[in-house]
């Protein structure tokens, strides 16, 4: 009762009245990661654009439901938000064996999609992989022998695997890893053949010669390898879109929700932000925040579909 008084008494405020002091933007994952980069990036874009000054708070733990309930939590007045992943928007809400301290529908309230993070196959380069029609020969040939590699259960990775085995109709086996650092060094040695995974995260290795880029999954390649293909172009429906976007407390003001987003889209469309984002395996999107709640729900629809056709729940 007491965020809903405040909240009425927020929307009959002038818009002006937000910001009037530091902005807390959290981040559901610890420093050095994609999400991470991705929430610095905005604060510093952001703030200007705001007049405050943006903290980057990290909160790492649960697969980001530790900074999305601080949010949830938090005074709807626009001064706490936090950098919402795909899988905490669309995918940990239909994930068997995940317990979620709040209602991210009732309790968050999407203000824009700011980012999508290109996902890439990647295989070793001594791999005999080397295009879709390839990779599903093969599959086909010798049932389950191919591996692919996640970071665990009901990870981003390990659904892209599996809407890869549905569409393709291929048998192929998923090895979980505690962390991406080694199942890439795994990958490299060929103890595992491949990873459906981000390409933020298989940079370095791709330009040292560690591994080879197969197929963008994303709807389109990245600027930084434009003659890559894309597997949608062997299977239509295999388009991996891995966004992050700005969520805040549920309840937020109307006023205030537009102040944001409005500040996000003068934020991302500046030529340094999007070229940054290019250089990281990123691309800037943008939209209304009932573009963004579109998204959310269609994305859900998609992987409940698939986590209930693999069978697959949380560890």
């Amino acid at each position: 009762m007491k965020r809903l008084l405040l909240a009425l008494a927020l929307l009959a405020a002038p818009a002006h009245a937000f910001p009037d002091r530091d902005i807390r933007l959290l981040i559901g994952f610890a420093p050095g990661g994609t999400g991470d980069l991705l929430t610095r990036l905005i604060a510093d874009a952001v703030g200007p654009v705001l007049g405050q000054k943006v903290v980057v708070e990290n909160r790492a733990g649960a697969s980001g439901m530790l900074a999305a309930d601080v949010v949830a939590k938090a005074a709807p007045d626009g001064h706490t938000v936090f950098v919402m992943p795909m899988a905490l928007g669309s995918v940990l809400p239909v994930m068997p064996g995940v317990r979620m301290p709040f209602d991210p529908d009732r309790d968050l309230t999407p203000l824009a999609n700011v980012a999508g993070v290109y996902n890439l196959l990647v295989v070793a380069p001594q791999s005999p992989i080397r295009s879709i029609p390839e990779l599903m020969a093969q599959a086909k040939a010798s049932p389950g022998k191919l591996s692919y590699a996640s970071t665990g259960n009901g990870s981003s990775q390990h659904l892209a695997g599996e809407l890869f085995k549905k569409l393709a109709g291929v048998d192929l086996l998923h090895v979980p890893y505690r962390g991406g650092s080694v199942a890439i060094i795994d990958i490299a040695a060929g103890r595992t053949d491949m990873m459906f995974g981000n390409m933020p995260e298989f940079l370095g290795q791709i330009r040292d010669g560690g591994l080879r880029a197969v197929a963008f999954g994303a709807a389109r390649p990245s600027p930084l390898f434009p003659d890559l293909p894309t597997v949608s172009a062997t299977l239509p429906d295999f388009v991996i879109n891995n966004w992050f976007g700005v969520a805040g407390p549920g309840n937020l003001p109307a006023p205030i929700v537009a102040r944001w987003n409005a500040a996000l889209r003068e934020a991302v469309a500046t030529p340094a932000f999007r070229e940054r984002m290019t250089a990281n395996g990123m691309e800037s999107l943008i939209g209304s925040p009932e573009e963004f709640r579109a998204t959310i729900a269609a994305d859900r629809a998609k992987w409940a579909e698939v986590i209930r056709g693999a069978g697959i729940r949380a560890d």
